[in-house]
């Protein structure tokens, strides 16, 4: 419609504050959202007469220039970057309009974004239940229709996970593919900016711009950006899929698991061959992960001290106000996994975690590589169970925990996995989760999007 000059962007700007007018007070996706700075911006993007004038909804931990970034931390208050990030540079050089930043879990540090210094949201679906997390703001605007498109940060699966709970599209890409330059750090080796869309094909095209090698990330690949779009339409007769044995585990809720056989006996009909697989170390990724994530957080967030930027408090002498800042500043979350973190990385216990945490890291590594070399992709859920009651699991940071299990596996081997709608149980969205070769988005994508055409899962919209 923008194209055929049948609508302006303003119009689509209108009709998203309209909607977030209505719902907003009981979704709480946002916590800014500079509503005149928008528009003046796309009176400005107009007259460039670019080709990406969509609004663009920005997580809370990825900098956009003179805008509040906090992690939906108060160690972060008052500060705003100095610059973009890359994802952001790209989104602008295109035309796309930055659409105020989504609540989170406080640096990432949770699955359910309950975990936000400012305010928890809720899931469009059922407002008594959570978005997930730790992009649960983006992933409830995309599905409360107070977004159209979303960018969110994977680290664990917190793309994919709220995008599974809110019954929406979430594509985590290869550790490489798209710069991290501008994401406020929290795991950096497994961490990956992501996009959060109503459907597969908006997600190829929010992709295509942002993805690419940044010489002002050193873990950003060179390889070149393939078409995505070109891929959709191909179909996936003959693909060799695989379905992973240990993502059926005895505590995978009966719907999602139903919901999953369903989906495998689609891709069947799609004229893919899908056999089962293993991936025998893949049990002790949760573990892994708790080893190696905490200790790269709790060296990243040693730079917030109260010395630079962000939450002060004025103390007598130095150490106190250290002591005092961060106490005040950060979360019961975050500090449980600072602690943690400092633990399996000190004297006399690095070798017994954190070290034995990266050799079993390369063996989860080396499972995924060997089944590949008979597969083009693997199938399993996203979540073991759909969105669960606000409140219910924030005490318990083990159960919490677990329902990362079926995505964290992606983000230790650095592979792109997607999320997609593929029914409800007890009223609740599921996730089916498709996994590929690093650096093989375009054939996740082409499965996703093929799978999508064949049901009407992504059509469904919360009745808020």
């Amino acid at each position: 419609m923008l194209k055929k000059k049948e609508i302006q962007v303003e119009d689509i700007l209108l009709s998203l504050f309209a909607r977030i007018e209505e719902v907003e007070e009981r979704v709480k996706a946002y916590i800014f959202l500079d509503k005149e700075k928008i528009l003046k911006e796309a009176k400005q993007e107009r007259k460039k007469d670019l080709s990406f004038e969509i609004p663009v909804s920005v997580k809370d931990n990825i900098c956009v220039e003179n805008e509040p970034t906090r992690c939906a931390s108060r160690i972060l208050e008052g500060f705003k970057p100095p610059y973009d990030a890359t994802v952001i540079k790209r989104l602008r050089q295109v035309g796309a309009i930055l659409f105020g930043k989504t609540n989170m879990d406080e640096f990432a540090f949770g699955s359910s974004t309950e975990t936000s210094a400012y305010q928890i949201t809720r899931n469009p679906w059922n407002l008594e239940y959570v978005p997930g997390g730790s992009s649960g703001g983006s992933a409830a605007a995309v599905a409360a229709d107070e977004a159209i498109l979303a960018l969110g940060s994977d680290t664990g699966g917190s793309i994919r996970q709220p995008a599974a709970l809110c019954g929406i599209v979430g594509f985590k890409p290869t550790y490489g593919r798209v710069s991290r330059y501008g994401l406020i750090a929290f795991g950096s080796s497994l961490e990956q900016i992501g996009t959060l869309s109503k459907d597969v094909r908006d997600s190829a095209l929010l992709l295509q711009v942002i993805a690419g090698f940044d010489e002002q990330d050193s873990t950003s690949s060179p390889l070149p950006v393939p078409d995505y779009l070109k891929y959709l339409e191909k179909g996936i007769k003959g693909f060799r899929i695989g379905i992973p044995e240990e993502y059926f585990i005895s505590g995978l809720d009966k719907g999602v698991k139903e919901r999953i056989e369903e989906a495998i006996k689609v891709f069947e009909g799609l004229g893919a061959k899908c056999t089962r697989v293993h991936l025998p170390h893949s049990k002790y990724a949760l573990a892994v992960y708790y080893i190696i994530a905490p200790a790269e957080a709790s060296s990243n967030l040693l730079r917030f001290d109260g010395v630079e930027y962000g939450l002060r408090k004025e103390e007598k002498d130095l150490f106190r106000m250290y002591e005092k800042t961060r106490e005040e500043g950060f979360g019961k979350e975050a500090k449980r996994r600072i602690i943690l973190g400092t633990y399996v990385l000190s004297k006399g216990y690095y070798e017994q975690y954190y070290s034995r945490a990266e050799k079993v890291r390369r063996l989860i590594i080396e499972d995924f590589r060997k089944v590949f070399e008979e597969c083009d992709l693997l199938l399993a859920p996203t979540s073991p169970t759909p969105a669960w009651k606000i409140g219910e699991k924030i005490d318990n940071p083990l159960q919490m925990y677990l329902s990362d299990i079926f995505t964290i596996p992606a983000n230790l081997a650095g592979i792109p996995a997607i999320s997609v709608p593929c029914g409800f149980s007890e009223g609740l969205p599921v996730g089916l989760q498709i996994l590929g070769r690093s650096f093989e988005e375009e054939k996740v994508l082409q499965a996703a999007y093929a799978y999508e055409q064949s049901t009407d899962w992504h059509r469904q919209r919360a009745k808020i």
